[in-house]
């Protein structure tokens, strides 16, 4: 994959970093070329001059076959204005874009644009957004053994008790994210349209738990 992001400070050098060391090609813009010493001495990527939104920096940044777009410079402003750019101008479909006030991350998520904040959480937010599903977990235990994932569902679970899927999938429904508000899972929550379900499970078993709940549900005999 290709990655485009902007903002060379502390969150987009680690992005850039993680991104390269995963094997995925990597453009990084940023206005103050001094930024780019953030950067370790390897870096294989591209280093781009210039304003995030401007069609010229994109295209040299390489906007036009990338997978996907980050916007985390410093500035709500020109996070959004470059990432609704690279949406509506270039066709990228997978963009994120940090927003400092959270009001108007609201209002940007409601618009189909996810938006995160604070640098490392930062970090990990926008990676299970850019990359494969289920290739990041949002928590691990210190042992690795234990994860806490956000994982597909199939269409056919809506209006499926949560905890109905624990036995299918052997695994723990955890939390619920529902139009940007994050749900407990209790005994009678009911998945909904829309909702992101987060499962608690063994790392070695996030393959077939994925599998099992990306399926539409076997009917009993």
């Amino acid at each position: 994959m290709h990655i485009v992001i902007m903002g060379c400070g502390r969150v987009g050098s680690t992005l850039a970093h993680i991104l390269e060391d995963g094997g995925h090609s990597v453009a990084i813009i940023d206005r103050d070329p001094q930024a780019f010493r953030r950067l370790r001495a390897g870096f294989r990527g591209r280093r781009v001059t210039g304003i995030g939104f401007d069609r010229d920096v994109l295209t040299d940044a390489g906007i036009e076959s990338a997978a996907a777009y980050v916007a985390v410079s410093s500035g709500d402003n020109s996070n959004i204005i470059s990432a609704r750019v690279a949406r509506e101008t270039f066709g990228v479909d997978n963009v994120v874009a940090r927003i400092y006030d959270p009001r108007r991350a609201e209002v940007y998520q409601r618009l189909g644009i996810p938006t995160v904040a604070t640098v490392r959480w930062t970090a990990d937010q926008i990676l299970r957004r850019v990359l494969p599903e289920g290739a990041e977990p949002l928590w691990r235990d210190p042992t690795g053994r234990v994860v806490l994932a956000e994982v597909p569902v199939h269409p056919s679970w809506i209006g499926t008790r949560a905890v109905d899927l624990e036995p299918r999938a052997r695994c723990r429904a955890a939390f619920i994210n529902r139009m940007g508000e994050s749900l407990v899972v209790a005994d009678d929550t009911v998945l909904q349209e829309g909702d992101i379900l987060h499962v608690i499970g063994a790392e070695n078993d996030m393959d077939r738990i994925n599998k099992v709940l990306a399926a539409a549900p076997e009917k009993d005999d």
